[in-house]
């Protein structure tokens, strides 16, 4: 598995991604303002094959990150894909962000225990934040430096 930057030749593939996972999924036309966005992060896992694997993204404002998607196609899940993705995202951020923040569906098990494998805890919670279906939001934060 190797670590990349997100280009354009990615889009298709994270497309279809975002649509098998997610049931209110970006637009192409989202994904690709994102990969093109100077306070933005994205982020791919590719096999040997070349085949994209899952993807991570993040906004940041100032010194303040917030990961907007996670995403591992089906038939990667469970290998560690996601693992590597919040990995590298940290250690690319963690010298000059205060923090990264996220929100996952109440119900995402496996995605909350992941995040909290790597430092992120729960800080609040919107009450029906997504649709189809309707769920609350955990919000989770990983702390990087202390506020002075």
């Amino acid at each position: 598995m190797t670590i990349t930057d997100v280009n354009k030749a990615h889009l298709d593939e994270i497309a279809t991604i975002e649509n098998a996972c997610f049931s209110l999924p970006w637009t192409l036309e989202q994904l690709e303002a994102q990969m093109r966005a100077d306070n933005c992060i994205f982020i791919a896992a590719v096999n040997d094959d070349g085949a994209l694997m899952g993807y991570i993204g993040l906004m940041f404002v100032l010194d303040e990150g917030y990961i907007s998607n996670v995403a591992v196609a089906p038939d990667y899940r469970r290998r560690g894909v996601a693992d590597a993705l919040i990995t590298e995202l940290i250690e690319r951020t963690k010298k000059r962000l205060s923090f990264l923040t996220l929100e996952v569906r109440e119900s995402n098990l496996a995605a909350i225990r992941l995040y909290s494998k790597h430092g992120f805890e729960q800080v609040g919670k919107r009450k029906n934040y997504y649709d189809k279906p309707k769920e609350a939001a955990l919000l989770m934060t990983l702390f990087f430096k202390k506020e002075e």
